[in-house]
């Protein structure tokens, strides 16, 4: 079953890089009295994720706090060390958390995992965005097969 509106996020863990080690942080660390703009890409450093999807949250940053946001968060399923590096490369800061859900259990959770064999990808999570209020989806945008408008930063903007 696919997350909706109105569902709070079941409970999950992914992996940040924090001083340099992997660290876990609980679905409840990320949201727990916090509005957060979580937006989920298929794979770090591919095409459209790294030319569009993530520079967009990195550049509109500051505008999502100025509208009350807490966290911007990227939620990809690769291991913790792909996530760190492609938050280096693409000079993220602390403009955007990197979330690693390695083994793909969020993207499950939620209802949105993909199939990506045809890519040679494995299991993925869709792409799409949310906007959680204290572990509450209030809006979710799920993007249709090999598209990226929904998603995208200026899109979820729009909605807050």
């Amino acid at each position: 079953m696919t997350i909706k509106v109105g569902d709070k996020l079941p409970e999950a863990t992914f992996t940040v890089m924090k001083d340099g080690k992997p660290s876990p942080v609980s679905i409840a660390d990320l949201t727990s009295g916090k509005k957060v703009a979580l937006f989920a890409v298929p794979g770090a450093f591919t095409p459209t994720c790294s030319a569009r999807h993530l520079p967009g949250y990195k550049d509109k940053a500051a505008e999502f706090r100025a509208k009350g946001v807490d966290t911007v968060a990227c939620v990809s399923v690769n291991d913790v060390f792909v996530m760190d590096a492609w938050g280096k490369q693409q000079q993220v800061g602390d403009d955007v958390v990197m979330l690693a859900d390695g083994n793909g259990a969020f993207a499950k959770a939620v209802g949105l995992e993909m199939d990506g064999s045809g890519f040679g990808m494995g299991s993925r999570s869709k792409r799409y965005s949310m906007i959680v209020e204290d572990g509450v989806v209030k809006q979710l945008n799920v993007e249709a097969p090999g598209e990226f408008k929904v998603s995208a930063a200026d899109f979820m903007l729009g909605q807050l």
